[in-house]
C-alpha cells in the first residue's frame, strides 16, 4: 500500500492491485467523513483515469466524502463482460464497506462502459427496506417508507458521464467509428471479436446464456434478485452547442426527466431506420426512472477528438478543458 500527499490537502493510498482511495489529510475533518463515493473507470481504463476528479470531490467536500476508485475491472479485465465485471465490483464495493465502518452514505460516479458495470453492480447489492417483523417491503412502500440500501449504506446520487445505457450500436457511441452508420453495423457483426462479451453486450447481441434476452434489455426491469429497477427509482440520475453557465463553460443543456409509472409509459418510438424494437423497449423501459440531463459540448476544443477522455479529465495535462464538468458533478452532488 502506497501513501500519498497532494499539496492541496488531499490524501491518497494505493493497493497492491492498483485501487486508489482519497481522502482529506486534515485528519478532523476525515474522520467526519461518512459518505463513499465510488468511481468506476470505462474500457480498457484503470483506477487513475479518476484521480483528478477524486482529488477535486475531497478537496472540495473534504468533511464529507471518502472517495475509492475501483481497480477490480481494470485493463483487459473490461473485455469480459457486464455481468461479470458487476459482480466484480459488487465484491469490490463490500470490501471497501467493510474498511470503514463509518460510513454511512454512499453514491457511485462512472464513466462510459463502467456506469452500466455500476448499475448491474447496484442492483446486486440493492436491499429493499424490511417491515417491522423482518419482511421485505414492496418497491411501491418503498417509496413511502425508507429508500432501501446498498450494501448497508444510504444511496445518495448515480452519475454516468458518457455511458452507453441504450447500448453502442446506432447511437454514435463508438468513437473511433465517427457515428458512420455502414462502420456500426459492420462492427456488430465482429465485435466479439475486438472486445468480447462486453462487446456483445453493448452492441445488444443475443447473450449466450440459455437464450437469455440481451443483457441490457434484462437490466431495464427487477430480474432475477437484482433490483435493476427497483434501485433507480431513488437516485437521481445524472447524464452528461454554447454555455448556460460562465462557470462551466462546456455545459450546454440541463433537463430534468420525470419517471413514468409502469402503466402509464407508452412505447417511445425512435425515428432511426437502424434503431429496432429492443431499442424502442430500452428507451421506454430506462423512462421509468427519473433523472437529470446534462449535455456537454466539446466542438470548439482543441481536444474534441478525444472528448470521451476529456470529460472525464483522464490526464489532467491533456484533458484539463474538461474541468468544469467535474465541477458542475460536485456542485450539483447531494451529500
Amino acid at each position: 500500500m502506497e501513501n500519498g500527499t497532494s499539496e492541496n490537502g488531499v490524501c491518497s493510498s494505493e493497493s497492491i492491485n492498483g485501487a486508489q482511495d482519497v481522502w482529506s489529510c486534515n485528519q478532523s475533518l476525515a474522520s467526519s467523513a461518512d459518505h463513499l463515493v465510488v468511481m468506476v473507470h470505462g474500457i480498457l481504463g484503470s483506477a487513475t483515469d479518476w484521480k483528478f476528479a477524486a482529488e477535486q470531490f475531497v478537496r472540495t467536500l473534504p468533511d464529507k466524502v471518502f472517495v475509492h476508485c475501483s481497480e477490480r475491472n481494470m485493463a483487459m479485465l473490461t473485455l469480459d463482460g457486464v455481468d461479470v465485471m458487476g459482480e466484480r465490483l459488487a465484491g469490490e464495493v463490500l470490501q471497501a464497506i467493510k474498511q470503514k465502518p463509518s460510513l454511512r452514505k454512499i453514491s457511485f460516479v462512472a464513466h462510459s462502459v463502467g456506469g452500466v458495470v455500476a448499475r448491474y453492480a447496484i442492483g446486486k447489492l440493492f436491499r429493499l427496506p424490511r417491515s417491522e417483523k423482518g419482511e421485505e417491503l414492496s418497491s411501491k412502500s418503498c417509496e413511502v417508507e425508507s429508500k432501501g440500501t446498498i450494501g448497508g449504506l444510504e444511496p445518495m446520487n448515480f452519475i454516468t458521464v458518457a455511458t452507453p445505457h441504450l447500448g453502442s450500436r446506432g447511437n454514435n457511441q463508438v468513437p473511433f467509428l465517427f457515428g458512420v452508420l455502414s462502420l456500426e453495423k459492420v462492427a456488430g457483426r465482429i465485435v466479439h471479436l475486438i472486445f468480447r462479451r462486453t462487446g456483445q453486450h453493448l452492441f445488444l447481441n443475443e447473450d449466450d446464456d440459455d437464450g437469455k434476452p440481451p443483457l441490457l434489455r434484462r437490466m431495464v426491469e427487477d430480474y432475477g434478485e437484482c433490483y435493476f429497477i427497483s434501485m433507480t427509482k431513488h437516485y437521481n440520475v445524472l447524464q452528461w452547442e454554447d454555455s448556460l453557465n460562465e462557470k462551466y463553460p462546456h455545459i450546454v443543456y440541463e433537463e430534468h426527466c420525470k419517471a413514468c409509472d409502469t402503466e402509464q409509459c407508452e412505447p417511445i418510438i425512435l425515428e432511426d431506420d437502424f434503431l429496432d424494437e429492443l431499442e424502442e423497449e430500452l428507451v421506454t423501459g430506462l423512462s421509468r426512472v427519473s433523472w437529470e440531463k446534462v449535455d456537454v459540448s466539446f466542438h470548439s476544443s482543441r481536444m474534441r477528438f478525444a472528448a470521451h477522455s476529456v470529460i472525464q479529465v483522464k490526464d489532467h495535462y491533456m484533458h484539463s478543458e474538461g474541468a468544469d464538468v467535474i465541477q458542475h458533478m460536485i456542485d450539483h452532488f447531494i451529500v
